[in-house]
């Protein structure tokens, strides 16, 4: 009988050739086709910002999946998906699309490099809409790939709202710790907004300095395992991954990842192990 791949998911706010702002492009290209290319199901979900050339990249919205709402301070915020192919690979990404929230043509600050007042709604929008979008696929990743800060509210939701969702409930959550993130802060109600259904802000009480660290310090807080993907990390979130005990892997570039694939692995069969 042929074993059922293992199916992953990979969240991240940016990819390799839609938007290219960090190394996290590159990493989130490769990464997924490296474990396709070892038998792995894979499905990536990424915001769609303003500057992503849709025409260029063939993006194109589908029907089936767009047309839920997405509730943030009472309000009701459209979701639209839109999906592109990258050939080279046969990876599909889903992009996940609203007006009011992606249609600008700057990414995280304006033009004069001010940081968006709603930034911390904008990642509320996108960690709710990701999973939602992939109840209504109706794919239960057994490995949820979290990379980089926008992502961060992924784990604490899966850990809590979906903690008994037949997608979610047997996803282990592995979170990338990146260094290149934002030195603003995000909105002070950042915790508040983000509490979901069936959580309390007891839930998102790591995310309340809406800084950088604390974004991490949350993911990390509601994670399975940690990926440290880069070697200047914050002193006070390395303290916090280390005495967490999870399992950490400690970032390097393998041939054909083959570190990650070791890492799934022993995360999904729950021999949960430090490889750091």
């Amino acid at each position: 009988m042929e074993m059922a791949k293992t199916k992953l998911l990979i969240v991240t706010h940016e990819m390799s050739p839609f938007l290219e702002l960090t190394k996290i492009s590159e990493i989130t290209r490769q990464l997924p086709q490296a474990m396709q290319e070892k038998g792995f199901e894979i499905r990536i979900l990424m915001p769609k910002f303003g500057n992503i050339n849709e025409r260029r990249n063939r993006l194109h919205e589908v029907i089936r999946l767009s047309g839920m709402n997405i509730i943030i301070d009472d309000n009701d915020n459209p979701l639209i998906i839109k999906v592109a192919s990258i050939p080279a690979a046969r990876m599909q990404v889903y992009f996940l699309d609203n007006e009011e929230y992606f249609q600008r043509k700057q990414v995280f600050t304006d033009a004069s490099g001010k940081f968006f007042d709603d930034n911390d709604e904008r990642t509320i929008f996108f960690c709710k809409g990701a999973l939602e979008t992939v109840k209504k696929l109706g794919w239960a990743p057994d490995i949820v790939h979290c990379h980089g800060w926008m992502s961060a509210l992924v784990p604490a939701y899966i850990k809590t709202t979906y903690k008994n969702d037949p997608t979610f409930k047997n996803s282990k959550v592995v979170y990338s710790i990146y260094e290149d993130c934002f030195e603003e802060k995000l909105n002070a109600n950042f915790s508040k907004k983000a509490v979901m259904a069936n959580m309390t802000e007891d839930d998102t009480k790591a995310f309340l300095a809406s800084d950088c660290n604390s974004m991490h310090i949350g993911a990390v807080t509601h994670s399975d395992a940690v990926v440290l993907a880069d070697e200047n990390l914050n002193k006070d979130v390395l303290k916090f991954v280390k005495d967490s005990n999870k399992p950490t892997l400690a970032f390097n570039l393998t041939e054909n990842f083959e570190n990650f694939y070791n890492f799934y692995e022993e995360i999904s069969n729950d021999e949960l192990v430090s490889l750091a």
